[in-house]
Parts: C-alpha cells; sequence; structure tokens
C-alpha cells in the first residue's frame, strides 16, 4: 500500500489535482471528454453518478458558471463544496426509492447525466466486471426516464466480458455513441467512456430491466475493499 500511494503522489494528474485544487485526478477526464464533444454547452441541469469525492461536480460547476443546478449521488457522504449550484444525495442509486429522490429534485429532464460509478471489488474478474455494467446499465434506466430526448450522457466502462453487450445497449438507446479513453485515464486501465447523445424515441431497455429476466448467480465470497480510486488522501482532499 505505501509503494502504490507513493507511485500514486509522483503521477503528473495527481499532483496536478492537488495544485490546482480539485479533489480528483479524475476530474482531469471529465475536462477532456467535455473537451472533445463540448456536452456542457448550453446545459443548464447536470446529474452525477458516483459523484464522490466531488472532482466532476467541481468541473461541472465550473463549465455551468456556478448556474444550473448539478446533483451528486454516491453511496458515499459527498464533503460539501463550495458551489451554490450543486446538491448532493447519498443513497444507492440501484434503489428505486433513490431514483424517484433524484428525479423529483430535478423537478424535470436534465440536459447532461454522468456516470462514473465502479463496484467494490470481489478479486473475481467476472463478478466484478458484471457489477460494474450492472451499474451502467442502471444509469441507462435513470436517462430512459430523466435525460432530455437531444441530451447528453457519459458512461464509465471497463473492457471486460460484458463490454460488446453493453454496447449493443447504448446502441439501442442512443442516435450516436463514441467511445473515448482520455489522456488522464491510466495506460494500464481498461476504462474507456462511452458518450451518448439523442435518446431513441423506441429506444429499448438493457435486457436485465426487462421482465422476466434472471440476473446471473455468483458465489457470495467477496471483499468490501474498494476499487482504488483517484481521489486524493482524506487529509489533502479539501
Amino acid at each position: 500500500m505505501a509503494r502504490w500511494m507513493n507511485e500514486r503522489r509522483q503521477e503528473h494528474y495527481y499532483n496536478k489535482a492537488k495544485e490546482e485544487g480539485y479533489r480528483s485526478r479524475a476530474s482531469y477526464k471529465l475536462i477532456q471528454l467535455n473537451e472533445e464533444y463540448h456536452f456542457f454547452d448550453g446545459a443548464n441541469t447536470v446529474l452525477d453518478l458516483g459523484a464522490a469525492p466531488g472532482g466532476w461536480l467541481q468541473v461541472a460547476s465550473t463549465a455551468l458558471l456556478g448556474g444550473g443546478l448539478i446533483i451528486g449521488v454516491d453511496l458515499k457522504e459527498i464533503y460539501p463544496l463550495d458551489a451554490e449550484n450543486v446538491e448532493t444525495i447519498v443513497g444507492d442509486v440501484t434503489n428505486p426509492e433513490v431514483q424517484a429522490e433524484i428525479i423529483d429534485l430535478f423537478n424535470g429532464k436534465a440536459d447532461v447525466i454522468l456516470s462514473d460509478m465502479a463496484p467494490n471489488v470481489t478479486g473475481v474478474w467476472e463478478m466484478d466486471d458484471y457489477r460494474q455494467i450492472h451499474l451502467a446499465r442502471t444509469a441507462l434506466t435513470i436517462a430512459d426516464k430523466l435525460l432530455k430526448l437531444d441530451g447528453w450522457m457519459v458512461i464509465k466502462v471497463f473492457q471486460g466480458i460484458e463490454y460488446n453487450n453493453f454496447l449493443k445497449d447504448v446502441k439501442a438507446m442512443f442516435e450516436e455513441v463514441h467511445v473515448f479513453k482520455p489522456k488522464a485515464s491510466r495506460k494500464s486501465s481498461a476504462e474507456v467512456y462511452f458518450v451518448l447523445k439523442n435518446l431513441k424515441k423506441d429506444r429499448v431497455l438493457p435486457e436485465e430491466f426487462r421482465l422476466g429476466y434472471e440476473p446471473k448467480k455468483f458465489d457470495d465470497d467477496e471483499s468490501d475493499g474498494p476499487i482504488p480510486g483517484d481521489q486524493l488522501p482524506p487529509e489533502e482532499s479539501n
């Protein structure tokens, strides 16, 4: 762990985040994504799923010039930001009650939905991959209810067993599908981001959210340890 932390501290985007006041090196991923696709242009309402520790919320708040409404959701509490246009919810986005709370807060439709969610790791690659894609598919179901027809969505996925199936899922829901890996992503990481635009009027939800679907079953032998993230250590994040 000490070696891993030392490598993190020497890493370019880690140091850049500290210098520029971002809570997460992942902030630069969102900055680079927006530079490529300009999804914040003209946006007034943004939902950020998996928002802790708040790095993407900082970027979105700046992009909206301190106006509009940005809501961040995470299982972990997000330390308050100095941004009047940001609200946060502590909750599980797979919970229908939390989803209903999110939708009610917007009092309308969202211009942009972001998802940088990742599950706790088990060490079993197939299970971890499936759980990550399940979170991404959950984000799609929220977009089905909340995103404007001409809105944008950005979702993190890993290039694993379920990748091609998830690609089919997003193509069944969106007119435009782009795949992009920001420079701020580590070269060794299997993550990429799907940048999606224009919900189809005849869209179809992923199979696991349709009636009659039977989910995959795995042995319940998992660790509660989180995937090593991009956030700064707590004492350095403020």
